[in-house]
């Protein structure tokens, strides 16, 4: 690849003060309200992100709270399903979500030698319309009658018949954030279609690039269907509808079937940017070529593909015909394949390599341990017969925490120190880091990997209060979530510091073995890029 730093504008971090140049950077409140420039952009994404990750993990912490003892402790059952449902909806649409979209804001236009994403404009309404729409299912916890207490997957009739009137607040945010994210999807394709440097073929992007384009067409295909789905919950419950009520003609079952084939689909958006990062990281720390790049895109398409087939793997136990069960658990173990393909070409990356083991690999090599062993309890969770004592139980928490958590949230960790010293030219404070990372690491796995026992022992998801033989196993599983919790607050302090600019300074490549565009732009990122495309060889 040619060295792309002789054709892009020069560092401009010194020259604030000179009003003609065109790469000044506005000033104050406004720069962040009106910007259209995509590392601005990505930014704000990215620090919504981590309130909303510490404002669902206080949620988390609550319900934790509420299940180290048995009995009916700390909080009303009714309170307690309000915090189950919101921390789901607040960590799914407004953490990993917005995460994702903002590390695509700040790295796509500099992984393909772009000025800035394609529709800067819109980028900014995107996120925008986010803060509002996650004020209005927050405030509703205030009200009368309490936040929405359907879980996050809202069945029906829980969510009309049963449900209280912050329902309407629900689905009103719902829509807000569709849009926001179907926004943000037309944007990463139009920007890699149209706008990807000289040379920069389709084998030739990098694969955060590629996981996020397949990503932004999942995320048009399954919105539209989730607006569907809020919007006959809408009519049920207040227009006299009866899509999901028996007596008046509907199926309570179709909504499960509605909200699963963009439910399903939506982990995948969850995951698969995840792998792109990893597919980043462990080649740069081996010091070679990532192992099967073709085989790698490839994966990727088909488990977006096979996504779309495989929703009603949720619903083993509603009753379906065995020959749709069969279907459905075949379809959900072939996604198996394409996804140990990628586990097998990363670990045969680092097979030989000349590894070392700073932040970044240290997650990786976390996140490839760990969501393998989500992966696992999923392929189990897929076998019918067997489904039927794991379904409603922990076991099924503890399954999609480890590829939640460990899966995309260290993938999001794992990015964050990958990138963080280009965004702000300086080495963030590697002690830190480290203790994030130990603690981290040792509680998330005290935390849910007890679930799975409690699960396969009948403990049911979603009540705050349990049989008195779980009581041992949930006090660690509290220990493990405060301490995780806690173990937060130490990235939060990382992240202050590297804002403030504190640290040992970086070259442009920052570290050895970094491959790629946004390696030869200066450190920190000038706030315009590659105003002349560099030409990609």
């Amino acid at each position: 690849m040619s060295k792309a730093t002789d054709v892009i504008a020069p560092d401009t971090s010194a020259h604030h003060e000179d009003h003609d140049y065109h790469s000044h950077i506005p000033k104050g409140i406004t720069r962040w309200l009106f910007t259209t420039n995509h590392k601005d952009i990505g930014t704000l994404y990215l620090w919504f992100a981590f309130i909303m990750f510490l404002i669902g993990g206080a949620m988390a912490m609550v319900i934790r709270a509420e299940l180290f003892q048995p009995g009916l402790q700390i909080v009303e059952p009714n309170f307690f399903n309000q915090m189950t449902t919101v921390h789901g909806l607040i960590m799914v649409f407004g953490a990993v979500m917005p995460a994702f979209t903002g590390l695509a804001n700040w790295l796509i236009p500099m992984m393909i030698g772009a000025p800035d994403m394609a529709l800067p404009r819109m980028n900014n309404w995107s996120f925008w319309i986010l803060p509002g729409a996650f004020l209005i299912p927050l405030s509703s916890l205030f009200l009368e009658g309490g936040g929405p207490a359907f879980g996050w997957t809202f069945y029906a009739p829980l969510s009309t018949t049963y449900s209280g009137d912050s329902t309407a607040l629900f689905v009103f945010s719902v829509h807000i954030m569709g849009i926001s994210s179907i926004m943000g999807a037309i944007n990463v394709i139009v920007t890699i279609f149209n706008m990807r440097a000289p040379g920069m073929t389709w084998m030739k992007m990098p694969l955060f690039v590629w996981t996020w384009l397949i990503t932004a067409f999942l995320l048009i295909a399954v919105m539209p269907v989730l607006a569907g789905a809020v919007t006959m919950v809408l009519t049920d419950k207040f227009f006299g509808t009866s899509f999901f009520d028996a007596a008046g003609g509907g199926d309570p079952v179709m909504f499960q079937h509605i909200f699963w084939f963009f439910g399903h689909p939506e982990v995948y958006i969850m995951i698969l940017p995840a792998f792109g990062i990893i597919s980043q990281i462990v080649p740069t720390f081996s010091r070679k070529k990532l192992f099967g790049y073709a085989s790698m895109v490839y994966a990727t398409g088909s488990i977006a593909l096979l996504s779309f087939v495989v929703w009603a793997h949720h619903m083993f136990t509603t009753g379906m015909p065995v020959y749709m069960e069969m279907f459905f658990m075949f379809a959900t173990m072939l996604i198996s394949v394409p996804t140990g393909v990628k586990v097998f070409n990363w670990v045969a990356t680092m097979w030989r390599g000349s590894l070392t083991f700073e932040m970044p690999m240290m997650f990786a090599i976390a996140f490839i341990v760990l969501f393998t062993i989500g992966g696992l309890s999923g392929l189990m969770l897929a076998i019918v017969p067997v489904d039927f004592q794991y379904h409603d139980t922990y076991f099924v928490v503890a399954h999609f925490h480890y590829v939640l958590v460990t899966g995309a949230i260290f993938s999001i960790m794992a990015a964050v120190y990958y990138w963080l010293p280009k965004w702000t030219g300086k080495m963030y404070d590697t002690a830190l880091a480290k203790w994030h990372f130990w603690c981290s690491l040792v509680s998330v796995n005290v935390l849910f990997f007890p679930m799975h026992f409690v699960g396969l022992a009948g403990m049911p998801r979603r009540i705050p209060d349990y049989a008195l033989q779980f009581a041992d196993f949930n006090k660690w599983i509290s220990l493990g979530g405060f301490a995780f919790g806690l173990s937060q607050l130490i990235f939060l302090a990382l992240l202050i510091k590297a804002c403030k600019k504190q640290g040992e300074p970086v070259s442009a490549q920052v570290w050895e073995g970094a491959e790629g565009l946004e390696w030869e732009i200066p450190s920190p990122a000038p706030y315009h890029t590659f105003e002349t495309p560099p030409v990609v060889k």
